[in-house]
């Protein structure tokens, strides 16, 4: 089987080359190969006039240049797409990705299979979650992100080092998982784990050492990158920046607000825990609140939220027979919602306009009211299976 879907792609891959090559040109895996090209160049892969010039070689026509906007330690992830053509780095990088998706499905599955829920459940939640197929058609990095926080989830216990080293993957983006980075650094210090800590600060040394070899300037040309995108003019399709487009055009200090009243709700949420505090348990709340509350995300950039999401179907499962009418309707209203977000992405509306703003707080609701589901007398706790 494995043999003939492989032969099936690449058939598809030859036989709709034409079309593909032009739609490549208008997915972030773009700005992925321009920075991996430029990097290995020796160049500034910040440089937004460089970045555009190679995007229009490559047919990109839009007026603004794709220009990747995470920080230097995230470059290891993207340099390798610099060898290939825009074309074959495209093919490269979802290859990847699915590779990130398949892996963290299996570990997801295993960690939250518990209390016999059924793989296939999981799987059909984990695989028509709305994120997944947004960051597969994009291009996006958010699967990557994944990984790196299933990674943690089921090394954390018994391989703290690689654990800690795993979580160079979501750091590619801090700004998503605010209240995640900082219950970890809380936790660390508390419970000593000083060979997560270890694992960690060698990861972000080496990842960020691997971009100031080719550029010894590269975390200069990062910021004026920053400075010059000038993002608090623009519009960013998350919860936050809606309210602030809506009530608070001006005041890009407002995208901030939803963070910090997050942060009171983490901190409270860490200290009652802290005592029995389990990352599989316990850490999938920190992720779901924090993407609600980020002041930058996209749809695609959700798909750290499948591990909460595997989570939430097996408190689901688990009180099965105890769930009330308004309960199942609420559930079947949840799915009907990730229903809607897959026909919004098949009538290919851009993430750009907005329209799906809402989809954080339907992930927030549904996690939450599947949290509260659990009977009063049995805490859950999931185990890794070696």
């Amino acid at each position: 089987m494995a043999v003939a879907l492989t032969s099936l792609l690449g058939y598809f891959l030859f036989t709709h080359s034409r079309e593909i090559k032009k739609s490549v040109t208008v997915r972030d895996s773009l700005a992925y190969w321009a920075a991996g090209h430029l990097l290995i160049e020796r160049q500034n892969p910040y440089d937004s006039l460089a970045v555009f010039q190679l995007e229009r070689q490559s047919g990109y026509v839009a007026e603004r240049p794709l220009v990747l906007r995470t920080p230097p330690w995230s470059l290891f992830m993207v340099v390798i797409l610099g060898f290939l053509n825009p074309f074959w780095s495209w093919v490269l990088w979802i290859a990847v990705t699915l590779g990130c998706l398949i892996t963290g499905m299996r570990l997801g599955k295993t960690l939250y299979s518990a209390q016999s829920v059924p793989e296939n459940l999981l799987s059909i939640v984990g695989y028509t979650f709305a994120p997944v197929p947004a960051c597969l058609v994009s291009g996006q990095m958010g699967l990557v992100l994944m990984l790196g926080i299933v990674l943690f989830l089921w090394w954390e216990a018994d391989r703290p080092f690689l654990a800690g080293a795993a979580l160079i993957l979501p750091f590619a983006k801090p700004h998503l998982l605010v209240l995640f980075w900082i219950a970890l650094f809380f936790w660390i210090i508390l419970r000593r784990k000083l060979a997560i800590a270890l694992g960690f600060a060698l990861a972000l040394a080496v990842a960020s050492l691997f971009p100031l070899v080719l550029d010894p300037d590269i975390f200069r040309h990062y910021h004026e990158m920053l400075q010059s995108a000038s993002i608090q003019r623009e519009f960013i399709p998350a919860l936050s920046g809606v309210v602030r487009l809506i009530f608070f055009r001006q005041m890009f200090w407002m995208q901030f607000i939803p963070m910090l009243a997050a942060l009171l709700w983490g901190a409270l949420f860490f200290w009652r825990r802290s005592s029995a505090w389990s990352w599989p348990q316990d850490g999938p709340a920190l992720l779901v609140a924090s993407v609600l509350t980020t002041p930058y995300a996209w749809l695609a950039d959700e798909t750290v939220l499948l591990p909460a999401m595997l989570q939430a179907v097996a408190f689901v499962h688990q009180s099965r027979s105890e769930l009330k009418i308004r309960t199942r309707i609420a559930l079947g209203i949840y799915a009907f919602l990730n229903l809607l977000l897959l026909l919004i992405l098949r009538s290919r509306i851009p993430f750009s306009t907005g329209i799906y703003f809402w989809s954080s707080l339907v992930w927030f609701f549904f996690y939450f009211h599947s949290r509260s589901l659990r009977p009063a007398h049995r805490d859950w706790q999931a185990t890794p299976t070696w």
